[in-house]
């Protein structure tokens, strides 16, 4: 496992359109969340320990705050030829299992990994109501082992920030998890 960091895309970016298929096959589109207050972009996958080990916190984000129209939505980026654990089947069985109520879905291509110059999973990216990005970086400081309690702390704050019209938080720490599955040739050159 390579312990990637995120790029830190830069604040005040626009949201790099997507058209991806969800777990159902259906289209989800950037163009869906036009109308939501914030949207939460999760670049994930099924078999990462850092993704593992926040799966219950995200789920729980998820259903704290689709009542308030914030929108969220899962995209994992990962080779599942190499990795069969990350692939659209087994994607259906981890929204099931994990109780995930946002749309979870797949680029297969890796194309808006690039745009959104993702780097690991999870990659978290939070836009305000004009799909610009005023947040990124880690859910919170809980890792794999290191006993602190999952809770979406950072990813929380910088959403209160938004919902009430405040100043999100300046210091913004990278999120860190394992490095996305590039197919091979398709390793980004942002790095």
């Amino acid at each position: 496992m390579a312990l990637t960091p995120s790029t830190m895309l830069p604040l005040g970016t626009l949201a790099p359109d997507f058209k991806l298929p969800d777990t159902t096959g259906k289209i989800v589109s950037l163009t869906d969340f036009r109308d939501a207050k914030a949207l939460v972009v999760i670049f994930m996958c099924n078999h990462c320990p850092y993704v593992v080990h926040i799966r219950d916190g995200l789920a729980q984000f998820a259903r704290d705050y689709a009542p308030k129209n914030v929108g969220l939505v899962g995209i994992n980026s990962n080779d599942a030829q190499k990795y069969p654990a990350d692939s659209p089947a087994k994607m259906k069985d981890e929204v099931k299992s994990a109780g995930y109520i946002f749309p979870y879905l797949y680029d297969e291509t890796q194309a808006v990994a690039k745009a959104y110059r993702a780097a690991c999973t999870p990659d978290i990216f939070l836009f305000d109501k004009n799909q610009k990005l005023i947040y990124r970086g880690q859910f919170d400081g809980s890792r794999p082992g290191n006993n602190i309690e999952v809770t979406g702390k950072d990813l929380r704050a910088a959403l209160a920030a938004v919902l009430n019209g405040q100043p999100v938080p300046e210091k913004q720490i990278a999120s860190i998890g394992c490095n996305i599955k590039w197919k091979p040739g398709h390793e980004p050159d942002y790095f």
